[in-house]
Protein backbone atom coordinates (compact mmCIF):
# COMPACT_ATOMS: atom_id res chain seq x y z
CA UNK A 1 0.00 0.00 0.00
CA UNK A 2 1.19 3.49 -0.77
CA UNK A 3 0.96 6.81 0.95
CA UNK A 4 -2.34 7.68 -0.76
CA UNK A 5 -3.99 5.02 1.43
CA UNK A 6 -3.82 7.51 4.32
CA UNK A 7 -6.49 9.58 2.63
CA UNK A 8 -9.04 6.81 3.14
CA UNK A 9 -10.63 6.43 6.55
CA UNK A 10 -9.03 6.67 9.99
CA UNK A 11 -5.25 7.08 10.09
CA UNK A 12 -2.77 7.43 12.94
CA UNK A 13 0.98 7.92 13.28
CA UNK A 14 3.86 6.21 15.04
CA UNK A 15 5.39 7.91 18.07
CA UNK A 16 9.19 7.70 17.98
CA UNK A 17 11.48 9.87 20.09
CA UNK A 18 8.78 12.42 20.79
CA UNK A 19 7.76 12.87 17.14
CA UNK A 20 4.61 11.63 15.39
CA UNK A 21 5.88 9.82 12.33
CA UNK A 22 4.25 8.68 9.10
CA UNK A 23 5.57 5.74 7.08
CA UNK A 24 5.70 4.99 3.38
CA UNK A 25 3.93 1.69 3.90
CA UNK A 26 0.53 1.30 5.53
CA UNK A 27 -1.79 -1.62 6.09
CA UNK A 28 -5.55 -1.91 6.46
CA UNK A 29 -7.48 -2.10 9.70
CA UNK A 30 -10.85 -3.84 9.38
CA UNK A 31 -14.14 -3.24 11.13
CA UNK A 32 -14.89 -6.79 12.38
CA UNK A 33 -18.63 -6.06 12.51
CA UNK A 34 -18.71 -5.53 8.73
CA UNK A 35 -15.46 -7.04 7.47
CA UNK A 36 -14.76 -3.77 5.64
CA UNK A 37 -11.68 -1.55 5.74
CA UNK A 38 -12.26 1.51 7.88
CA UNK A 39 -8.70 2.81 8.33
CA UNK A 40 -5.01 2.36 7.73
CA UNK A 41 -2.10 2.07 10.11
CA UNK A 42 1.57 2.84 9.53
CA UNK A 43 3.47 -0.35 8.80
CA UNK A 44 6.68 0.07 10.77
CA UNK A 45 9.82 -1.62 9.51
CA UNK A 46 12.65 -3.10 11.53
CA UNK A 47 14.47 0.24 11.29
CA UNK A 48 11.53 1.99 12.98
CA UNK A 49 11.58 -0.51 15.85
CA UNK A 50 15.32 -0.02 16.23
CA UNK A 51 14.81 3.75 16.27
CA UNK A 52 12.22 3.35 19.03
CA UNK A 53 14.59 1.22 21.10
CA UNK A 54 17.44 3.71 20.57
CA UNK A 55 15.22 6.59 21.68
CA UNK A 56 14.07 4.70 24.77
CA UNK A 57 17.67 3.79 25.63
CA UNK A 58 18.86 7.38 25.27
CA UNK A 59 15.95 8.71 27.36
CA UNK A 60 16.66 6.21 30.11
CA UNK A 61 20.44 6.66 30.18
CA UNK A 62 20.80 10.42 29.65
CA UNK A 63 17.74 12.10 31.20
CA UNK A 64 16.43 12.31 34.75
CA UNK A 65 13.16 10.50 33.93
CA UNK A 66 14.18 7.43 35.94
CA UNK A 67 15.05 9.48 39.03
CA UNK A 68 12.53 12.35 39.00
CA UNK A 69 9.52 10.99 40.86
CA UNK A 70 7.60 14.27 40.72
CA UNK A 71 7.98 14.54 36.94
CA UNK A 72 6.62 11.04 36.53
CA UNK A 73 3.65 11.77 38.79
CA UNK A 74 2.86 14.95 36.85
CA UNK A 75 3.05 13.16 33.50
CA UNK A 76 0.83 10.29 34.66
CA UNK A 77 -1.71 12.82 35.92
CA UNK A 78 -1.61 14.55 32.53
CA UNK A 79 -2.08 11.26 30.71
CA UNK A 80 -5.05 10.39 32.92
CA UNK A 81 -6.62 13.78 32.19
CA UNK A 82 -6.02 13.44 28.43
CA UNK A 83 -7.58 9.98 28.36
CA UNK A 84 -10.67 11.26 30.15
CA UNK A 85 -10.95 14.31 27.89
CA UNK A 86 -10.71 12.15 24.75
CA UNK A 87 -12.56 9.15 26.14
CA UNK A 88 -15.52 9.35 23.77
CA UNK A 89 -13.27 9.46 20.71
CA UNK A 90 -11.40 6.43 22.04
CA UNK A 91 -14.71 4.71 22.77
CA UNK A 92 -15.92 5.00 19.17
CA UNK A 93 -12.56 3.85 17.83
CA UNK A 94 -12.54 0.87 20.21
CA UNK A 95 -16.05 -0.15 19.20
CA UNK A 96 -15.19 0.01 15.51
CA UNK A 97 -11.71 -1.48 15.44
CA UNK A 98 -11.87 -3.97 18.32
CA UNK A 99 -15.50 -4.97 17.82
CA UNK A 100 -16.14 -4.36 21.52
CA UNK A 101 -19.74 -3.74 22.46
CA UNK A 102 -20.53 -0.24 23.62
CA UNK A 103 -21.53 -1.53 27.05
CA UNK A 104 -18.16 -3.28 27.40
CA UNK A 105 -16.30 -0.03 26.73
CA UNK A 106 -17.91 1.31 29.89
CA UNK A 107 -16.07 -1.47 31.70
CA UNK A 108 -12.91 -3.42 30.90
CA UNK A 109 -12.46 -2.16 27.35
CA UNK A 110 -11.95 1.52 28.23
CA UNK A 111 -13.33 3.16 31.36
CA UNK A 112 -11.70 0.78 33.86
CA UNK A 113 -8.31 0.85 32.05
CA UNK A 114 -8.21 4.65 32.29
CA UNK A 115 -8.39 4.29 36.08
CA UNK A 116 -5.16 2.26 35.99
CA UNK A 117 -3.24 5.44 35.14
CA UNK A 118 -4.54 7.38 38.14
CA UNK A 119 -3.97 4.34 40.36
CA UNK A 120 -0.25 4.27 39.55
CA UNK A 121 0.09 8.04 39.81
CA UNK A 122 -1.36 7.84 43.32
CA UNK A 123 0.70 4.78 44.22
CA UNK A 124 3.89 6.56 43.15
CA UNK A 125 3.10 9.39 45.57
CA UNK A 126 3.45 7.06 48.56
CA UNK A 127 5.36 3.95 47.43
CA UNK A 128 8.65 3.57 49.35
CA UNK A 129 11.56 3.43 46.94
CA UNK A 130 14.01 2.66 49.75
CA UNK A 131 13.99 0.38 52.76
CA UNK A 132 16.32 0.29 55.77
CA UNK A 133 17.75 -3.12 56.71
CA UNK A 134 19.37 -1.98 59.93
CA UNK A 135 22.96 -2.10 61.08
CA UNK A 136 25.31 -5.04 61.51
CA UNK A 137 28.69 -5.42 63.23
CA UNK A 138 31.59 -6.62 61.11
CA UNK A 139 35.33 -6.52 61.91
CA UNK A 140 34.80 -4.05 64.70
CA UNK A 141 32.77 -1.60 62.66
CA UNK A 142 29.07 -0.81 62.34
CA UNK A 143 27.59 -0.99 58.86
CA UNK A 144 24.34 0.62 57.79
CA UNK A 145 22.51 -1.32 55.07
CA UNK A 146 19.53 -0.39 52.96
CA UNK A 147 17.68 -1.20 49.74
CA UNK A 148 16.88 1.19 46.91
CA UNK A 149 14.36 0.33 44.21
CA UNK A 150 15.38 1.57 40.79
CA UNK A 151 13.82 1.59 37.35
CA UNK A 152 14.39 -1.64 35.45
CA UNK A 153 15.38 0.01 32.18
CA UNK A 154 13.99 -0.12 28.66
CA UNK A 155 10.73 -2.04 28.32
CA UNK A 156 9.37 -3.68 25.17
CA UNK A 157 5.61 -4.02 25.68
CA UNK A 158 3.84 -6.19 23.11
CA UNK A 159 0.04 -6.23 22.92
CA UNK A 160 -2.65 -8.63 21.70
CA UNK A 161 -5.82 -7.53 19.93
CA UNK A 162 -8.54 -8.39 22.41
CA UNK A 163 -8.32 -5.69 25.11
CA UNK A 164 -5.83 -3.18 23.68
CA UNK A 165 -6.65 -0.25 25.98
CA UNK A 166 -6.60 -2.36 29.13
CA UNK A 167 -3.37 -4.12 28.25
CA UNK A 168 -1.54 -1.06 26.95
CA UNK A 169 -2.27 0.94 30.09
CA UNK A 170 -1.65 -2.01 32.44
CA UNK A 171 1.86 -2.22 30.98
CA UNK A 172 2.57 1.44 30.30
CA UNK A 173 1.37 3.06 33.54
CA UNK A 174 3.40 0.95 36.01
CA UNK A 175 6.45 1.00 33.74
CA UNK A 176 6.36 4.80 33.63
CA UNK A 177 5.68 5.02 37.36
CA UNK A 178 8.76 2.87 37.96
CA UNK A 179 10.89 5.19 35.82
CA UNK A 180 11.29 2.90 32.83
CA UNK A 181 11.15 3.95 29.20
CA UNK A 182 8.94 2.01 26.81
CA UNK A 183 8.52 0.81 23.25
CA UNK A 184 4.87 -0.17 22.94
CA UNK A 185 3.95 -2.39 19.99
CA UNK A 186 0.30 -2.44 18.95
CA UNK A 187 -1.43 -5.65 17.92
CA UNK A 188 -1.56 -6.00 14.11
CA UNK A 189 -5.37 -6.44 14.19
CA UNK A 190 -6.05 -3.40 16.40
CA UNK A 191 -3.28 -0.86 15.70
CA UNK A 192 -5.21 2.39 15.52
CA UNK A 193 -6.57 2.44 19.06
CA UNK A 194 -3.04 1.98 20.45
CA UNK A 195 -1.53 4.56 18.11
CA UNK A 196 -4.23 6.97 19.32
CA UNK A 197 -2.76 6.56 22.81
CA UNK A 198 0.64 7.56 21.42
CA UNK A 199 -0.83 10.69 19.86
CA UNK A 200 -2.40 11.70 23.18
CA UNK A 201 0.97 11.25 24.91
CA UNK A 202 2.73 13.39 22.30
CA UNK A 203 0.16 16.16 22.23
CA UNK A 204 -1.15 16.38 25.81
CA UNK A 205 1.62 15.37 28.23
CA UNK A 206 5.10 16.50 29.25
CA UNK A 207 6.47 12.97 28.90
CA UNK A 208 9.95 13.65 27.47
CA UNK A 209 10.95 12.52 23.97
CA UNK A 210 11.97 8.87 23.85
CA UNK A 211 10.31 7.87 27.10
CA UNK A 212 7.31 6.39 25.26
CA UNK A 213 7.49 5.10 21.70
CA UNK A 214 4.45 3.53 20.03
CA UNK A 215 4.67 1.48 16.84
CA UNK A 216 2.45 -0.72 14.69
CA UNK A 217 3.55 -3.23 12.12
CA UNK A 218 2.41 -6.23 10.13
CA UNK A 219 5.95 -7.67 10.18
CA UNK A 220 6.84 -10.49 12.57
CA UNK A 221 10.45 -9.31 12.38
CA UNK A 222 9.55 -6.11 14.20
CA UNK A 223 8.41 -8.05 17.25
CA UNK A 224 11.56 -10.16 17.06
CA UNK A 225 13.69 -7.02 17.28
CA UNK A 226 11.97 -6.02 20.51
CA UNK A 227 12.53 -9.40 22.14
CA UNK A 228 16.19 -9.79 21.15
CA UNK A 229 17.63 -6.27 21.03
CA UNK A 230 20.50 -5.91 23.55
CA UNK A 231 19.27 -2.45 24.61
CA UNK A 232 15.92 -3.84 25.80
CA UNK A 233 15.99 -4.83 29.48
CA UNK A 234 12.44 -6.08 30.07
CA UNK A 235 9.88 -7.71 27.78
CA UNK A 236 6.21 -7.54 28.77
CA UNK A 237 4.01 -9.66 26.51
CA UNK A 238 0.36 -10.64 26.55
CA UNK A 239 -0.83 -13.25 24.09
CA UNK A 240 -0.84 -16.96 23.39
CA UNK A 241 1.23 -19.46 25.34
CA UNK A 242 2.83 -20.67 22.13
CA UNK A 243 4.17 -17.21 21.29
CA UNK A 244 5.07 -16.65 24.94
CA UNK A 245 7.37 -19.66 24.82
CA UNK A 246 9.05 -18.24 21.71
CA UNK A 247 9.54 -14.85 23.37
CA UNK A 248 11.01 -16.43 26.49
CA UNK A 249 13.47 -18.33 24.32
CA UNK A 250 14.35 -15.26 22.25
CA UNK A 251 14.90 -13.13 25.36
CA UNK A 252 17.20 -15.72 26.93
CA UNK A 253 20.09 -14.72 24.68
CA UNK A 254 20.53 -11.50 26.67
CA UNK A 255 18.85 -12.71 29.89
CA UNK A 256 16.10 -10.12 29.72
CA UNK A 257 13.50 -10.01 32.45
CA UNK A 258 10.31 -11.40 30.95
CA UNK A 259 6.72 -10.79 32.04
CA UNK A 260 4.25 -13.07 30.28
CA UNK A 261 0.45 -13.01 30.56
CA UNK A 262 -0.61 -15.95 28.43
CA UNK A 263 -3.48 -18.32 27.72
CA UNK A 264 -6.12 -19.84 29.90
CA UNK A 265 -8.64 -22.65 29.96
CA UNK A 266 -10.36 -21.69 33.17
CA UNK A 267 -12.95 -23.88 34.85
CA UNK A 268 -16.15 -22.80 36.55
CA UNK A 269 -17.25 -25.43 39.06
CA UNK A 270 -20.93 -25.68 39.95
CA UNK A 271 -21.19 -27.61 43.21
CA UNK A 272 -24.26 -29.74 43.87
CA UNK A 273 -25.68 -27.27 46.41
CA UNK A 274 -25.34 -24.22 44.13
CA UNK A 275 -28.11 -21.98 42.83
CA UNK A 276 -28.24 -23.56 39.39
CA UNK A 277 -30.17 -20.66 37.82
CA UNK A 278 -27.64 -18.06 38.97
CA UNK A 279 -24.69 -20.25 38.00
CA UNK A 280 -26.13 -20.95 34.55
CA UNK A 281 -26.70 -17.27 33.87
CA UNK A 282 -23.18 -16.42 35.04
CA UNK A 283 -21.66 -19.15 32.85
CA UNK A 284 -23.65 -18.26 29.74
CA UNK A 285 -23.05 -14.53 29.85
CA UNK A 286 -19.39 -14.83 30.88
CA UNK A 287 -18.40 -16.93 27.89
CA UNK A 288 -20.00 -14.42 25.52
CA UNK A 289 -18.25 -11.38 26.98
CA UNK A 290 -16.34 -9.85 24.05
CA UNK A 291 -17.33 -12.91 22.00
CA UNK A 292 -15.23 -15.16 24.24
CA UNK A 293 -12.01 -13.32 23.38
CA UNK A 294 -10.67 -13.17 26.92
CA UNK A 295 -7.86 -15.25 28.38
CA UNK A 296 -9.40 -15.41 31.88
CA UNK A 297 -12.94 -16.37 30.84
CA UNK A 298 -14.31 -19.59 32.31
CA UNK A 299 -14.55 -21.70 29.16
CA UNK A 300 -15.03 -25.03 30.94
CA UNK A 301 -18.20 -25.57 33.00
CA UNK A 302 -17.92 -28.44 35.47
CA UNK A 303 -21.28 -29.72 36.71
CA UNK A 304 -22.48 -32.62 38.89
CA UNK A 305 -23.08 -35.63 36.67
CA UNK A 306 -26.59 -36.18 38.03
CA UNK A 307 -27.53 -32.56 37.25
CA UNK A 308 -25.76 -32.30 33.88
CA UNK A 309 -28.83 -32.17 31.67
CA UNK A 310 -30.72 -29.80 33.98
CA UNK A 311 -27.87 -27.30 34.10
CA UNK A 312 -27.18 -27.59 30.36
CA UNK A 313 -30.81 -26.65 29.66
CA UNK A 314 -30.54 -23.62 31.93
CA UNK A 315 -27.28 -22.47 30.32
CA UNK A 316 -28.75 -22.90 26.84
CA UNK A 317 -31.71 -20.75 27.85
CA UNK A 318 -29.34 -18.12 29.24
CA UNK A 319 -27.25 -18.05 26.07
CA UNK A 320 -30.41 -17.80 24.01
CA UNK A 321 -31.12 -14.44 25.65
CA UNK A 322 -27.78 -12.95 24.65
CA UNK A 323 -28.14 -10.19 22.12
CA UNK A 324 -25.34 -10.10 19.57
CA UNK A 325 -24.81 -7.88 16.55
CA UNK A 326 -23.82 -4.26 15.93
CA UNK A 327 -21.38 -3.42 18.76
CA UNK A 328 -22.30 0.27 18.51
CA UNK A 329 -25.86 -0.49 19.63
CA UNK A 330 -26.12 0.15 23.40
CA UNK A 331 -28.36 -2.94 23.73
CA UNK A 332 -25.82 -5.32 22.15
CA UNK A 333 -24.06 -7.60 24.60
CA UNK A 334 -21.75 -9.51 22.23
CA UNK A 335 -19.92 -8.20 19.20
CA UNK A 336 -17.95 -10.05 16.51
CA UNK A 337 -14.75 -12.03 16.57
CA UNK A 338 -11.73 -10.04 15.46
CA UNK A 339 -11.18 -11.62 12.03
CA UNK A 340 -12.30 -14.20 9.50
CA UNK A 341 -9.21 -16.24 10.39
CA UNK A 342 -10.15 -16.35 14.07
CA UNK A 343 -13.75 -17.24 13.29
CA UNK A 344 -12.63 -20.08 11.02
CA UNK A 345 -10.41 -21.40 13.82
CA UNK A 346 -13.30 -21.34 16.31
CA UNK A 347 -15.67 -23.03 13.87
CA UNK A 348 -13.14 -25.76 13.08
CA UNK A 349 -12.60 -26.49 16.79
CA UNK A 350 -16.36 -26.79 17.37
CA UNK A 351 -16.62 -29.17 14.43
CA UNK A 352 -13.83 -31.37 15.75
CA UNK A 353 -15.39 -31.39 19.23
CA UNK A 354 -18.64 -32.78 17.82
CA UNK A 355 -16.69 -35.37 15.84
CA UNK A 356 -14.97 -36.41 19.09
CA UNK A 357 -18.32 -37.01 20.80
CA UNK A 358 -19.42 -33.70 22.33
CA UNK A 359 -23.09 -32.74 21.94
CA UNK A 360 -23.79 -29.45 20.16
CA UNK A 361 -26.67 -28.00 22.18
CA UNK A 362 -26.92 -24.56 20.62
CA UNK A 363 -24.96 -22.31 18.26
CA UNK A 364 -22.04 -23.53 16.20
CA UNK A 365 -22.71 -21.31 13.19
CA UNK A 366 -21.06 -18.35 11.52
CA UNK A 367 -23.17 -15.24 11.09
CA UNK A 368 -22.59 -12.74 8.27
CA UNK A 369 -21.82 -9.97 7.48
CA UNK A 370 -18.76 -9.39 9.58
CA UNK A 371 -17.07 -12.00 11.76
CA UNK A 372 -19.87 -12.99 14.13
CA UNK A 373 -20.22 -16.43 15.65
CA UNK A 374 -23.26 -17.72 17.50
CA UNK A 375 -23.02 -18.33 21.26
CA UNK A 376 -22.17 -22.02 21.34
CA UNK A 377 -22.79 -24.66 24.00
CA UNK A 378 -21.19 -28.10 23.94
CA UNK A 379 -22.34 -30.77 26.44
CA UNK A 380 -20.94 -34.11 27.61
CA UNK A 381 -17.41 -32.97 26.81
CA UNK A 382 -14.49 -35.31 27.51
CA UNK A 383 -12.15 -33.47 29.93
CA UNK A 384 -9.13 -34.67 27.95
CA UNK A 385 -10.44 -33.61 24.53
CA UNK A 386 -9.06 -30.75 22.45
CA UNK A 387 -12.00 -28.46 23.19
CA UNK A 388 -11.48 -28.99 26.93
CA UNK A 389 -7.71 -28.54 26.85
CA UNK A 390 -6.98 -25.86 24.24
CA UNK A 391 -7.88 -22.19 24.22
CA UNK A 392 -10.66 -21.39 21.73
CA UNK A 393 -10.95 -17.59 22.02
CA UNK A 394 -14.56 -17.59 20.90
CA UNK A 395 -18.03 -17.78 22.50
CA UNK A 396 -17.84 -21.53 23.09
CA UNK A 397 -18.61 -23.17 26.45
CA UNK A 398 -17.67 -26.81 27.13
CA UNK A 399 -19.77 -28.58 29.80
CA UNK A 400 -17.97 -31.40 31.60
CA UNK A 401 -19.68 -33.70 34.13
CA UNK A 402 -17.95 -34.72 37.37
CA UNK A 403 -18.77 -37.22 40.13
CA UNK A 404 -17.83 -35.43 43.39
CA UNK A 405 -15.81 -32.47 44.71
CA UNK A 406 -12.53 -34.38 44.43
CA UNK A 407 -13.24 -35.20 40.81
CA UNK A 408 -14.16 -31.57 40.08
CA UNK A 409 -10.88 -30.32 41.54
CA UNK A 410 -8.94 -32.93 39.58
CA UNK A 411 -10.60 -31.95 36.29
CA UNK A 412 -10.18 -28.23 36.94
CA UNK A 413 -6.45 -28.72 37.57
CA UNK A 414 -6.10 -31.01 34.54
CA UNK A 415 -4.71 -28.25 32.34
CA UNK A 416 -1.39 -26.74 31.34
CA UNK A 417 -3.00 -23.39 32.16
CA UNK A 418 -3.70 -21.75 35.50
CA UNK A 419 -5.03 -18.26 34.90
CA UNK A 420 -8.45 -18.09 36.53
CA UNK A 421 -11.47 -20.04 37.70
CA UNK A 422 -14.77 -19.87 39.53
CA UNK A 423 -16.94 -21.87 41.89
CA UNK A 424 -20.62 -21.61 42.83
CA UNK A 425 -22.05 -22.99 46.06
CA UNK A 426 -24.57 -21.91 48.69
CA UNK A 427 -21.95 -22.88 51.29
CA UNK A 428 -19.24 -20.24 51.00
CA UNK A 429 -16.79 -22.13 53.21
CA UNK A 430 -17.13 -25.20 51.00
CA UNK A 431 -16.63 -23.01 47.93
CA UNK A 432 -13.54 -21.44 49.49
CA UNK A 433 -12.05 -24.87 50.24
CA UNK A 434 -12.44 -25.76 46.56
CA UNK A 435 -11.08 -22.39 45.41
CA UNK A 436 -7.90 -22.81 47.43
CA UNK A 437 -7.18 -26.15 45.77
CA UNK A 438 -7.36 -24.84 42.21
CA UNK A 439 -3.94 -23.88 40.82
CA UNK A 440 -4.77 -20.51 39.30
CA UNK A 441 -3.72 -16.90 39.80
CA UNK A 442 -7.24 -15.46 40.11
CA UNK A 443 -10.54 -16.93 41.26
CA UNK A 444 -14.19 -15.93 41.59
CA UNK A 445 -16.52 -17.26 44.29
CA UNK A 446 -20.26 -17.00 43.60
CA UNK A 447 -19.73 -14.33 40.96
CA UNK A 448 -17.21 -12.24 42.90
CA UNK A 449 -15.30 -9.78 40.71
CA UNK A 450 -11.58 -9.47 41.46
CA UNK A 451 -10.66 -7.35 38.45
CA UNK A 452 -9.50 -3.81 39.28
CA UNK A 453 -6.38 -1.65 39.04
CA UNK A 454 -5.24 -2.57 42.55
CA UNK A 455 -5.64 -6.34 42.11
CA UNK A 456 -2.61 -8.26 40.78
CA UNK A 457 -3.51 -10.33 37.71
CA UNK A 458 -1.56 -13.26 36.30
CA UNK A 459 -1.36 -17.01 36.18
CA UNK A 460 0.20 -20.23 37.40
CA UNK A 461 1.78 -22.89 35.17
CA UNK A 462 1.82 -22.04 31.44
CA UNK A 463 -0.52 -19.09 31.88
CA UNK A 464 2.47 -16.88 32.43
CA UNK A 465 5.09 -15.29 34.64
CA UNK A 466 4.68 -12.28 36.91
CA UNK A 467 1.70 -10.10 37.75
CA UNK A 468 0.03 -7.15 36.07
CA UNK A 469 -1.65 -4.33 38.03
CA UNK A 470 -1.57 -3.75 41.76
CA UNK A 471 1.60 -3.02 43.73
CA UNK A 472 3.06 -6.21 42.26
CA UNK A 473 2.57 -4.76 38.77
CA UNK A 474 4.79 -1.80 39.66
CA UNK A 475 7.44 -4.08 41.13
CA UNK A 476 7.72 -6.02 37.85
CA UNK A 477 9.50 -2.92 36.49
CA UNK A 478 11.80 -2.22 39.46
CA UNK A 479 15.29 -3.47 40.20
CA UNK A 480 16.58 -3.95 43.75
CA UNK A 481 19.93 -2.46 44.76
CA UNK A 482 21.37 -3.30 48.18
CA UNK A 483 23.77 -0.71 49.62
CA UNK A 484 25.95 -0.43 52.70
CA UNK A 485 28.16 2.17 54.30
CA UNK A 486 30.40 2.23 57.34
CA UNK A 487 28.87 4.15 60.22
CA UNK A 488 31.30 6.67 61.62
Amino acid sequence: MGTDDRARGVTKRLLIDGKLVETERTYASLDPATGEVFGHAPDAAVADAEAGVAAARRAFDTTDWATDRQLRIRCLDQLHQALNEHKEELRELTITEVGASRMLTHGNQLDIPIKIVSYYADLLRTYPLSEELGEIEDRGQRHRRWIEKEAGGVVAAILPYNYPNQLALAKLAPALAAGCTVVLKAAPDTPLVTLALGELIAEHTDIPPGVVNVISSSEVAVGEVLTTHPDVDIVSFTGSTQVGRQIMSAASGTLKRVFLELGGKSAMIVLDDADFDAAAMFAGFTICSHAGQGCALTTRLLVPRESHDEIVAKVAASMGRIRYGDPADPQTYMGPLISAKQRDKVHAMVGRAVEEGATLVTGGQKVDPGFFYQPTLLANVDPDSEIAQNEVFGPVLAVIPYTDDEDAVRIANNSIFGLSGAVHSRDEERALRVARRIRTGTFSINGGNYFAADAPFGGYKQSGLGREMGVQGLEEFLQIKTLATVVA
